[in-house]
């Protein structure tokens, strides 16, 4: 699997696939815990460093009724603005006339958010065209959410497909080398602490233990 690190993303425009699915206060729709957003931060330095520039995307919460302000990216900005340390540019949008010069006009060293992936149904109907759309606003594809990684979702599987050069975020790389290593070398006996709300998914891991 390559990463980041096999290449220099100088003068690169870079779509990442990143998971900033947090919780927010409900009064002052403020980020209260940025651990998701802090693990990708290695990621996106990687590549302003670099000379490339980043075009983020993510989802947030489950909005059932299209485009929702409290499930917008835009409150998550200024967590992320805090923690790379500049200026976070923030798309109202995905596939609009507007997002797409946005990305287009960054500079070396320049970040832009694009809005909840999930406003569209398009996104987790793994919607070809859909993919095919945010596929243009990058040269390069990073996924970085390990979390979302295994669904075939337009933002991960398919919009890879579009995409020449494509590689695995710092984060996605060390969780499965976390992973592999529990399933290839784990010496017995072993505790596992496991926790999510997504009871069913966890069943299938433990019959495994």
């Amino acid at each position: 699997m390559k990463t980041i690190n096999d290449v220099n993303f100088k003068g690169k425009r870079v779509l990442i696939r990143a998971d900033f699915n947090v919780p927010l206060d409900k009064k002052t729709m403020e980020v209260t815990n940025d651990n998701r957003i802090r693990a990708t931060i290695p990621t996106l330095k990687k590549i302003l460093n670099d000379g490339g520039s980043c075009v983020l995307m993510s989802h947030l919460g489950r909005p059932k009724n299209g485009a929702e302000d409290k499930y917008s990216m835009r409150h998550t900005v200024a967590a992320v603005e805090k923690l790379l340390g500049m200026k976070v540019k923030f798309a109202p949008d995905c596939i609009s006339p507007e997002a797409f010069q946005m990305s287009s006009e960054l500079k070396p060293g320049e970040t832009l958010m694009l809005e909840n992936l999930r406003f569209y149904k398009e996104e987790e109907a793994g919607d070809l065209a859909f993919s095919e759309k945010l596929s243009k606003h990058g040269e390069v594809y990073v996924n970085d959410a390990f979390g979302t990684a295994h669904r075939a979702h337009a933002s991960t599987a398919i919009v890879a497909q579009f995409m020449k050069e494509k590689y695995a975020g710092l984060v996605l790389n060390a969780e499965v080398a976390n992973a592999k290593k529990v399933m290839e070398s784990a010496k017995k006996p072993f505790t596992a602490i496991m926790g999510g709300a997504k009871i069913s998914d966890k069943i299938l891991i433990i019959e495994k233990l």
